[in-house]
Protein backbone atom coordinates (compact mmCIF):
# COMPACT_ATOMS: atom_id res chain seq x y z
CA UNK A 1 0.00 0.00 0.00
CA UNK A 2 2.59 2.23 0.65
CA UNK A 3 4.23 1.49 -2.26
CA UNK A 4 1.36 2.77 -4.42
CA UNK A 5 1.23 5.92 -2.14
CA UNK A 6 4.24 6.53 -3.43
CA UNK A 7 3.89 6.01 -6.70
CA UNK A 8 0.04 7.76 -6.89
CA UNK A 9 2.03 11.02 -5.53
CA UNK A 10 4.15 10.83 -8.26
CA UNK A 11 1.63 10.82 -11.01
CA UNK A 12 -0.55 13.36 -9.18
CA UNK A 13 1.92 16.01 -9.73
CA UNK A 14 3.49 14.68 -13.46
CA UNK A 15 1.05 12.44 -14.83
CA UNK A 16 -2.46 13.01 -13.18
CA UNK A 17 -4.52 11.37 -16.07
CA UNK A 18 -2.33 7.95 -16.48
CA UNK A 19 -2.03 8.20 -12.47
CA UNK A 20 -5.65 7.90 -12.00
CA UNK A 21 -6.66 5.39 -14.21
CA UNK A 22 -3.99 3.22 -12.24
CA UNK A 23 -5.25 4.11 -8.64
CA UNK A 24 -9.08 3.48 -9.96
CA UNK A 25 -7.73 -0.15 -11.46
CA UNK A 26 -6.13 -0.99 -8.13
CA UNK A 27 -8.89 -0.10 -6.02
CA UNK A 28 -10.89 -2.61 -7.70
CA UNK A 29 -8.69 -4.75 -6.56
CA UNK A 30 -8.17 -6.50 -9.65
CA UNK A 31 -5.56 -4.49 -11.98
CA UNK A 32 -4.43 -6.90 -14.12
CA UNK A 33 -7.85 -7.68 -15.35
CA UNK A 34 -8.56 -3.88 -15.98
CA UNK A 35 -5.48 -3.66 -17.59
CA UNK A 36 -6.94 -6.35 -20.18
CA UNK A 37 -4.87 -9.46 -21.62
CA UNK A 38 -1.18 -9.65 -21.73
CA UNK A 39 1.44 -10.21 -24.47
CA UNK A 40 4.82 -11.19 -24.83
CA UNK A 41 7.63 -8.94 -24.56
CA UNK A 42 11.14 -8.37 -25.60
CA UNK A 43 12.61 -10.77 -23.52
CA UNK A 44 9.98 -13.59 -23.83
CA UNK A 45 9.79 -14.71 -20.43
CA UNK A 46 7.76 -11.48 -18.75
CA UNK A 47 4.33 -10.18 -20.37
CA UNK A 48 2.79 -6.37 -20.56
CA UNK A 49 -0.41 -5.66 -20.00
CA UNK A 50 -2.41 -4.67 -23.75
CA UNK A 51 -3.78 -1.10 -22.49
CA UNK A 52 -7.48 -0.30 -23.74
CA UNK A 53 -8.96 2.74 -24.64
CA UNK A 54 -10.28 4.72 -22.09
CA UNK A 55 -13.05 7.00 -22.26
CA UNK A 56 -10.65 11.01 -21.27
CA UNK A 57 -14.40 12.30 -19.89
CA UNK A 58 -14.21 10.18 -16.86
CA UNK A 59 -10.63 12.02 -16.12
CA UNK A 60 -12.00 15.37 -16.36
CA UNK A 61 -13.30 17.76 -13.35
CA UNK A 62 -12.38 16.04 -10.30
CA UNK A 63 -8.26 16.02 -11.36
CA UNK A 64 -7.85 19.81 -11.54
CA UNK A 65 -9.04 19.57 -7.44
CA UNK A 66 -5.23 17.53 -6.05
CA UNK A 67 -6.96 17.64 -2.88
CA UNK A 68 -10.33 15.96 -3.31
CA UNK A 69 -8.43 13.80 -4.96
CA UNK A 70 -6.15 13.17 -2.48
CA UNK A 71 -9.13 13.04 -0.04
CA UNK A 72 -10.64 10.75 -2.32
CA UNK A 73 -7.59 8.01 -2.00
CA UNK A 74 -7.29 8.03 1.64
CA UNK A 75 -11.10 7.73 2.27
CA UNK A 76 -11.21 4.91 0.08
CA UNK A 77 -8.78 2.90 2.22
CA UNK A 78 -11.85 3.26 5.14
CA UNK A 79 -14.47 2.37 3.07
CA UNK A 80 -12.66 -0.88 1.14
CA UNK A 81 -13.93 -3.12 3.65
CA UNK A 82 -17.90 -1.70 3.23
CA UNK A 83 -18.07 -2.20 -0.34
CA UNK A 84 -18.24 1.45 -0.93
CA UNK A 85 -16.58 2.42 -3.85
CA UNK A 86 -15.77 6.47 -4.34
CA UNK A 87 -15.21 6.40 -8.22
CA UNK A 88 -16.34 3.41 -9.40
CA UNK A 89 -14.47 1.64 -12.59
CA UNK A 90 -17.54 1.55 -15.52
CA UNK A 91 -18.05 -1.58 -17.38
CA UNK A 92 -19.72 -1.67 -20.72
CA UNK A 93 -21.51 -4.35 -21.71
CA UNK A 94 -22.17 -3.78 -25.11
CA UNK A 95 -20.14 -3.52 -28.17
CA UNK A 96 -19.05 -0.78 -29.02
CA UNK A 97 -19.22 0.56 -25.84
CA UNK A 98 -21.32 4.19 -25.77
CA UNK A 99 -20.97 6.36 -22.51
CA UNK A 100 -24.99 5.64 -22.31
CA UNK A 101 -24.99 1.90 -21.71
CA UNK A 102 -22.66 1.44 -18.73
CA UNK A 103 -23.39 -0.04 -15.90
CA UNK A 104 -21.18 0.76 -12.79
CA UNK A 105 -20.18 -1.25 -9.92
CA UNK A 106 -21.02 -0.25 -6.72
CA UNK A 107 -20.89 -2.98 -4.21
CA UNK A 108 -17.59 -4.92 -3.46
CA UNK A 109 -15.16 -6.46 -6.78
CA UNK A 110 -17.05 -9.37 -8.40
CA UNK A 111 -20.62 -7.90 -7.79
CA UNK A 112 -22.42 -7.08 -11.17
CA UNK A 113 -24.17 -4.09 -11.13
CA UNK A 114 -27.95 -3.86 -10.65
CA UNK A 115 -28.66 -0.58 -12.13
CA UNK A 116 -27.97 1.78 -14.89
CA UNK A 117 -25.84 4.39 -14.88
CA UNK A 118 -29.22 7.10 -14.60
CA UNK A 119 -30.49 5.36 -11.85
CA UNK A 120 -26.90 5.37 -9.58
CA UNK A 121 -26.16 8.94 -10.61
CA UNK A 122 -28.31 10.36 -7.64
CA UNK A 123 -26.62 8.24 -5.12
CA UNK A 124 -23.63 10.19 -5.53
CA UNK A 125 -22.62 13.39 -4.27
CA UNK A 126 -21.10 16.58 -6.53
CA UNK A 127 -17.99 18.44 -5.44
CA UNK A 128 -17.60 22.59 -6.20
CA UNK A 129 -14.59 23.11 -7.16
CA UNK A 130 -14.47 26.91 -7.08
CA UNK A 131 -11.56 28.42 -7.37
CA UNK A 132 -9.10 25.71 -6.76
CA UNK A 133 -6.71 26.95 -9.05
CA UNK A 134 -5.67 29.54 -6.59
CA UNK A 135 -5.69 27.25 -3.19
CA UNK A 136 -3.45 30.20 -1.11
CA UNK A 137 -6.27 32.70 -1.74
CA UNK A 138 -8.99 30.85 -0.48
CA UNK A 139 -9.10 32.70 3.24
CA UNK A 140 -8.63 36.16 1.40
CA UNK A 141 -11.35 35.29 -1.26
CA UNK A 142 -13.79 34.09 1.65
CA UNK A 143 -12.93 37.53 3.04
CA UNK A 144 -13.82 39.30 0.60
CA UNK A 145 -16.57 37.65 -0.66
CA UNK A 146 -18.36 37.63 3.03
CA UNK A 147 -17.99 41.47 3.03
CA UNK A 148 -19.72 41.93 -0.51
CA UNK A 149 -22.20 39.43 0.62
CA UNK A 150 -22.80 41.76 3.54
CA UNK A 151 -23.07 44.56 1.92
CA UNK A 152 -25.43 43.24 -0.48
CA UNK A 153 -28.20 42.55 2.39
CA UNK A 154 -27.83 45.60 3.89
CA UNK A 155 -28.31 47.79 0.49
CA UNK A 156 -30.86 45.77 -0.51
CA UNK A 157 -32.68 45.73 2.67
CA UNK A 158 -32.41 49.19 3.56
CA UNK A 159 -33.77 49.54 0.08
CA UNK A 160 -37.05 47.74 0.78
CA UNK A 161 -36.99 49.38 4.37
CA UNK A 162 -37.16 53.18 2.51
CA UNK A 163 -39.62 52.10 -0.36
CA UNK A 164 -41.79 50.71 2.21
CA UNK A 165 -42.04 53.16 5.02
CA UNK A 166 -41.32 56.35 3.06
CA UNK A 167 -45.03 57.89 1.67
CA UNK A 168 -42.89 59.85 -0.85
CA UNK A 169 -41.26 56.99 -2.39
CA UNK A 170 -44.60 55.58 -3.12
CA UNK A 171 -44.35 56.10 -7.06
CA UNK A 172 -44.47 52.92 -9.42
CA UNK A 173 -40.41 53.17 -10.04
CA UNK A 174 -39.64 52.63 -6.41
CA UNK A 175 -42.47 49.80 -6.46
CA UNK A 176 -40.27 48.10 -8.92
CA UNK A 177 -37.06 49.18 -7.47
CA UNK A 178 -38.01 47.18 -3.94
CA UNK A 179 -39.40 43.86 -6.25
CA UNK A 180 -35.48 44.12 -7.73
CA UNK A 181 -33.75 44.30 -4.31
CA UNK A 182 -36.23 41.41 -3.59
CA UNK A 183 -34.76 39.36 -6.37
CA UNK A 184 -30.82 40.34 -5.33
CA UNK A 185 -31.58 39.17 -1.64
CA UNK A 186 -33.03 35.95 -3.19
CA UNK A 187 -30.12 35.50 -5.65
CA UNK A 188 -27.19 36.28 -2.92
CA UNK A 189 -28.64 33.90 -0.18
CA UNK A 190 -28.86 30.89 -2.86
CA UNK A 191 -25.32 31.69 -3.93
CA UNK A 192 -22.80 33.06 -1.39
CA UNK A 193 -23.45 30.73 1.60
CA UNK A 194 -22.72 27.52 -0.89
CA UNK A 195 -19.61 29.62 -2.24
CA UNK A 196 -18.27 30.47 1.47
CA UNK A 197 -18.42 26.74 2.48
CA UNK A 198 -16.52 25.55 -1.15
CA UNK A 199 -13.82 28.15 0.16
CA UNK A 200 -13.18 27.17 3.49
CA UNK A 201 -14.00 23.51 3.34
CA UNK A 202 -12.90 22.38 -0.07
CA UNK A 203 -14.02 19.39 -1.33
CA UNK A 204 -17.37 19.16 0.46
CA UNK A 205 -19.73 17.41 -1.43
CA UNK A 206 -23.12 18.50 -2.44
CA UNK A 207 -26.17 16.47 -2.91
CA UNK A 208 -27.66 16.20 -6.54
CA UNK A 209 -30.95 17.44 -4.74
CA UNK A 210 -29.07 20.51 -3.14
CA UNK A 211 -27.44 20.90 -6.33
CA UNK A 212 -30.60 21.00 -8.63
CA UNK A 213 -32.51 23.00 -6.14
CA UNK A 214 -29.55 25.83 -6.56
CA UNK A 215 -29.57 25.53 -10.38
CA UNK A 216 -33.40 25.82 -10.41
CA UNK A 217 -33.29 29.07 -7.59
CA UNK A 218 -30.26 30.69 -10.05
CA UNK A 219 -32.14 30.04 -13.00
CA UNK A 220 -35.68 31.67 -11.65
CA UNK A 221 -33.74 34.94 -9.85
CA UNK A 222 -32.33 35.98 -13.35
CA UNK A 223 -35.49 35.64 -15.34
CA UNK A 224 -37.19 37.60 -12.80
CA UNK A 225 -34.58 39.83 -13.02
CA UNK A 226 -34.68 40.23 -16.36
CA UNK A 227 -38.31 40.71 -16.59
CA UNK A 228 -38.69 43.10 -13.59
CA UNK A 229 -35.61 45.26 -15.57
CA UNK A 230 -37.73 45.36 -18.46
CA UNK A 231 -40.65 46.66 -16.57
CA UNK A 232 -38.77 49.43 -15.13
CA UNK A 233 -37.66 50.51 -18.57
CA UNK A 234 -41.53 50.39 -19.92
CA UNK A 235 -42.28 52.61 -16.52
CA UNK A 236 -39.64 55.09 -17.73
CA UNK A 237 -40.98 55.12 -21.20
CA UNK A 238 -44.77 55.79 -19.39
CA UNK A 239 -43.12 58.41 -17.59
CA UNK A 240 -41.02 60.29 -20.22
CA UNK A 241 -43.43 59.66 -23.44
CA UNK A 242 -46.54 59.81 -21.94
CA UNK A 243 -46.82 61.99 -19.07
CA UNK A 244 -49.93 63.32 -18.66
CA UNK A 245 -51.20 59.50 -18.71
CA UNK A 246 -48.59 57.91 -16.67
CA UNK A 247 -51.15 57.76 -13.76
CA UNK A 248 -53.72 56.05 -15.23
CA UNK A 249 -51.81 53.47 -17.38
CA UNK A 250 -49.42 52.61 -14.29
CA UNK A 251 -52.23 51.81 -11.79
CA UNK A 252 -51.52 49.90 -8.88
CA UNK A 253 -53.40 46.77 -9.64
CA UNK A 254 -51.34 46.72 -13.27
CA UNK A 255 -47.67 47.49 -11.23
CA UNK A 256 -49.05 44.33 -8.48
CA UNK A 257 -49.36 42.44 -11.53
CA UNK A 258 -46.49 42.93 -13.06
CA UNK A 259 -45.12 42.52 -10.71
CA UNK A 260 -46.36 38.82 -10.03
CA UNK A 261 -45.56 37.99 -13.60
CA UNK A 262 -41.85 38.92 -13.22
CA UNK A 263 -41.70 36.52 -10.28
CA UNK A 264 -43.42 33.48 -11.66
CA UNK A 265 -41.96 33.85 -15.42
CA UNK A 266 -38.78 32.47 -14.03
CA UNK A 267 -40.06 29.00 -12.17
CA UNK A 268 -41.87 27.00 -15.49
CA UNK A 269 -38.87 27.30 -17.21
CA UNK A 270 -35.92 26.92 -14.89
CA UNK A 271 -38.10 24.13 -13.54
CA UNK A 272 -38.24 21.99 -17.04
CA UNK A 273 -34.51 22.58 -17.64
CA UNK A 274 -33.08 21.37 -14.38
CA UNK A 275 -35.72 18.38 -14.46
CA UNK A 276 -34.00 17.51 -17.66
CA UNK A 277 -30.44 17.88 -17.00
CA UNK A 278 -30.49 16.40 -13.65
CA UNK A 279 -32.30 13.33 -16.09
CA UNK A 280 -28.87 12.84 -17.90
CA UNK A 281 -26.47 10.39 -16.67
CA UNK A 282 -23.31 11.62 -15.22
CA UNK A 283 -19.85 10.06 -16.17
CA UNK A 284 -16.79 9.60 -13.80
CA UNK A 285 -15.80 12.09 -11.09
CA UNK A 286 -18.67 14.83 -10.16
CA UNK A 287 -16.15 17.69 -9.92
CA UNK A 288 -18.19 20.57 -10.75
CA UNK A 289 -15.53 23.40 -11.97
CA UNK A 290 -17.32 26.43 -10.95
CA UNK A 291 -18.62 27.80 -7.33
CA UNK A 292 -22.27 26.94 -7.74
CA UNK A 293 -24.30 24.81 -10.03
CA UNK A 294 -24.94 26.13 -13.41
CA UNK A 295 -25.92 24.60 -16.70
CA UNK A 296 -22.41 24.80 -18.10
CA UNK A 297 -20.41 22.88 -15.76
CA UNK A 298 -22.89 20.36 -15.58
CA UNK A 299 -22.77 20.00 -19.53
CA UNK A 300 -19.23 18.62 -19.30
CA UNK A 301 -19.88 15.46 -16.57
CA UNK A 302 -23.07 14.94 -19.21
CA UNK A 303 -21.93 11.08 -20.62
CA UNK A 304 -24.84 11.33 -23.23
CA UNK A 305 -25.83 13.68 -26.31
CA UNK A 306 -27.03 16.73 -25.27
CA UNK A 307 -27.44 18.41 -28.43
CA UNK A 308 -31.33 19.00 -28.30
CA UNK A 309 -31.59 19.97 -24.26
CA UNK A 310 -28.58 22.73 -25.23
CA UNK A 311 -30.81 24.02 -28.62
CA UNK A 312 -33.75 24.25 -26.13
CA UNK A 313 -31.38 26.03 -23.58
CA UNK A 314 -30.07 28.53 -26.52
CA UNK A 315 -34.03 29.16 -26.79
CA UNK A 316 -34.99 29.44 -23.65
CA UNK A 317 -32.03 32.21 -23.41
CA UNK A 318 -32.89 33.60 -26.28
CA UNK A 319 -36.69 34.19 -25.30
CA UNK A 320 -36.11 35.01 -21.02
CA UNK A 321 -32.64 37.38 -21.91
CA UNK A 322 -32.44 38.98 -25.44
CA UNK A 323 -36.03 39.52 -25.81
CA UNK A 324 -36.44 41.71 -22.73
CA UNK A 325 -32.98 43.07 -23.66
CA UNK A 326 -35.05 44.27 -26.90
CA UNK A 327 -37.64 45.60 -25.40
CA UNK A 328 -35.44 47.94 -22.89
CA UNK A 329 -33.51 48.89 -26.01
CA UNK A 330 -36.74 50.01 -28.25
CA UNK A 331 -37.69 51.81 -24.77
CA UNK A 332 -34.79 53.99 -24.33
CA UNK A 333 -34.43 54.99 -28.00
CA UNK A 334 -38.13 56.13 -27.90
CA UNK A 335 -37.20 57.50 -24.51
CA UNK A 336 -33.75 59.85 -26.33
CA UNK A 337 -36.00 60.56 -29.06
CA UNK A 338 -38.57 62.17 -26.98
CA UNK A 339 -35.59 63.93 -24.83
CA UNK A 340 -34.13 65.65 -27.56
CA UNK A 341 -37.26 67.01 -28.96
CA UNK A 342 -37.68 68.73 -25.47
CA UNK A 343 -37.18 72.20 -25.44
CA UNK A 344 -35.26 72.94 -22.22
CA UNK A 345 -32.03 71.64 -21.06
CA UNK A 346 -33.18 71.46 -17.43
CA UNK A 347 -35.78 69.26 -18.58
CA UNK A 348 -33.46 67.36 -20.69
CA UNK A 349 -31.51 66.67 -17.59
CA UNK A 350 -34.23 65.91 -15.40
CA UNK A 351 -35.36 63.38 -17.64
CA UNK A 352 -31.99 61.31 -18.27
CA UNK A 353 -31.78 61.74 -14.53
CA UNK A 354 -34.26 59.49 -13.89
CA UNK A 355 -32.86 56.99 -16.59
CA UNK A 356 -29.22 56.45 -15.54
CA UNK A 357 -29.61 54.70 -12.85
CA UNK A 358 -31.83 51.94 -14.72
CA UNK A 359 -29.51 51.87 -17.57
CA UNK A 360 -26.46 51.67 -15.57
CA UNK A 361 -27.33 48.34 -13.91
CA UNK A 362 -29.05 47.14 -17.43
CA UNK A 363 -26.02 47.17 -18.70
CA UNK A 364 -23.85 45.81 -15.76
CA UNK A 365 -26.68 42.70 -16.11
CA UNK A 366 -26.61 42.03 -19.47
CA UNK A 367 -23.09 42.55 -20.28
CA UNK A 368 -22.01 39.17 -17.89
CA UNK A 369 -25.24 37.46 -17.70
CA UNK A 370 -25.15 37.63 -21.68
CA UNK A 371 -22.00 35.79 -22.03
CA UNK A 372 -22.06 33.28 -19.79
CA UNK A 373 -25.57 31.82 -21.07
CA UNK A 374 -25.21 32.55 -24.39
CA UNK A 375 -22.81 30.00 -25.13
CA UNK A 376 -23.29 27.45 -22.21
CA UNK A 377 -20.76 25.34 -23.99
CA UNK A 378 -18.19 28.03 -25.15
CA UNK A 379 -14.35 27.76 -25.22
CA UNK A 380 -13.70 30.19 -22.43
CA UNK A 381 -11.76 28.29 -19.07
CA UNK A 382 -13.50 27.45 -16.37
CA UNK A 383 -11.26 30.13 -14.29
CA UNK A 384 -12.60 32.82 -16.61
CA UNK A 385 -16.46 32.22 -16.40
CA UNK A 386 -15.86 32.30 -12.85
CA UNK A 387 -14.58 35.19 -12.67
CA UNK A 388 -17.64 36.51 -14.83
CA UNK A 389 -19.85 35.11 -13.02
CA UNK A 390 -18.91 36.99 -10.07
CA UNK A 391 -19.89 40.57 -11.88
CA UNK A 392 -23.44 39.24 -11.47
CA UNK A 393 -24.04 36.68 -8.68
CA UNK A 394 -21.69 39.36 -5.89
CA UNK A 395 -20.70 42.24 -7.69
CA UNK A 396 -24.26 43.13 -9.30
CA UNK A 397 -26.41 42.89 -6.49
CA UNK A 398 -23.94 44.55 -4.60
CA UNK A 399 -23.80 47.79 -6.35
CA UNK A 400 -27.70 48.28 -7.06
CA UNK A 401 -28.49 49.58 -3.99
CA UNK A 402 -25.68 52.13 -4.18
CA UNK A 403 -26.14 53.27 -7.89
CA UNK A 404 -29.87 54.11 -6.95
CA UNK A 405 -29.31 55.42 -3.50
CA UNK A 406 -26.03 57.95 -4.80
CA UNK A 407 -27.99 59.00 -7.80
CA UNK A 408 -31.61 59.41 -7.02
CA UNK A 409 -32.17 62.56 -4.39
CA UNK A 410 -35.68 61.13 -3.44
CA UNK A 411 -33.92 58.09 -1.98
CA UNK A 412 -31.63 60.00 -0.39
CA UNK A 413 -33.86 62.49 1.34
CA UNK A 414 -36.02 59.02 2.29
CA UNK A 415 -32.85 57.74 3.90
CA UNK A 416 -32.78 61.27 6.12
CA UNK A 417 -36.68 61.20 7.25
CA UNK A 418 -36.30 57.81 8.19
CA UNK A 419 -33.15 58.10 10.35
CA UNK A 420 -34.50 61.37 11.88
CA UNK A 421 -37.76 59.51 12.64
CA UNK A 422 -36.23 56.74 14.44
CA UNK A 423 -33.83 58.90 16.09
CA UNK A 424 -37.22 61.33 16.70
CA UNK A 425 -38.85 58.38 18.49
CA UNK A 426 -35.93 57.24 20.56
CA UNK A 427 -35.43 60.38 22.22
CA UNK A 428 -39.76 60.54 22.35
CA UNK A 429 -39.20 57.28 24.37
Amino acid sequence: MSIVKGVAGYFISDHQDRGFRILRRYRNGDLQDEMGPTMPTAGGDRTAPVQRPWDEKEMTGIMDNKEVFKAGFSEQEDKKEKGMERFPSPTCTRSPCTPGSMPVTWGPPGVPAALPWANQSLAREFVLLGFAHVPALRPLLASLFLAMFLLTLLGNALIVLLTSLDSALRAPMYFFLRQLALVEICFSLDIVPRLLVTLLRPGRGVSPAGCALQLLLVLSCVTSECFLLTAMAWDRYVAICRPLRYGAIMSARLCHLLAAACWLAGVPVSLVLTIWLFRFPFCGPRGIRHFFCDIAPLLSLVCADTRVFEANVLVATVLVIMVPFCLIVISYTRILTTVLRMPSATGRHKALSTCASHLIVVILFYSTTGVIHLRPKASYSPESKQVVSLSYTLVTPMLNPLIYSLRNKEVKAALGRVSCHGQGSGLHE
